[in-house]
């Protein structure tokens, strides 16, 4: 009876913590990837969301660039804040890369464009505390159909971002969401799968162009 209730309380403990840290077993298992293969410096490094995490062959897409991605699916730039410390001050990139912000949106209608502007100064702020002179670009949030009813944040989000970036050294703002639109100016549902969020390769065809331009050699 006492080993049962030993293993109950253990088992309440683990979920607790799972539950306190989401997606924290994700990002242990970075640091285990890193350990068993340390990885390369001066390459550059991808944080974000799902749309980074599953980007299959993205060293393909860029030829003789070095790249590392740690992003996690379902993630916020909160998630990327509470995490900074696991995904981005472990390396020495010569660039950071980030697309975030979509799922910060979609999680919550009292979160505004404000909202997701402040969250990414934040992550700005503390990215320049460790690296205040590597290079940052930020992916603009994409025009994904399955979340239409957020686009008009979408749009104002990118708008308040760009203007951040242009005003900030060494940042970039990399416009992906109209270069996704269709000729009706509305999101292209040829260019994602099923779910209407995730990307096909027609989609990352997309990114790939639009991306390339604003890699550093």
């Amino acid at each position: 009876m006492k080993k049962l209730l030993i293993f109950i309380v253990f088992v309440l403990v683990c979920r607790f913590s799972v539950e306190a840290q989401p997606f924290i077993q994700e990002v242990e298992a970075f640091s285990k990837v890193d350990a068993e293969r340390p990885p390369p410096p001066n390459a550059i490094l991808f944080i974000g969301s799902s749309s980074f995490k599953l980007w299959k062959g993205v060293d393909s897409c860029f030829p003789g660039k070095t790249i590392i991605n740690r992003a996690f699916g379902g993630s916020s730039l909160t998630h990327q804040i509470d995490y900074i410390d696991r995904i981005v001050y472990p390396y020495s990139p010569r660039q950071i890369l980030i697309y975030c912000g979509e799922n910060d949106i979609a999680d919550s209608k009292l979160v505004t464009a404000d909202t997701v502007l402040q969250r990414f100064k934040r992550l700005h702020a503390l990215i320049r505390i460790k690296y205040p002179k590597v290079p940052i670009s930020f992916v603009s949030i994409k025009p994904s159909p399955v979340r239409a009813e957020f686009l008009p944040t979408v749009i104002e989000s990118n708008k308040l971002i760009k203007s951040f970036c242009r005003r900030s050294r060494r940042t970039d703002f990399i416009d992906v969401y109209t270069p996704m639109l269709g000729l009706n100016n509305k999101p292209r549902e040829d260019i994602f799968l099923s779910d209407r969020l995730h990307m096909n390769k027609e989609g990352y065809a997309i990114w790939t162009k639009s991306i390339e331009y604003y890699l550093i050699n």
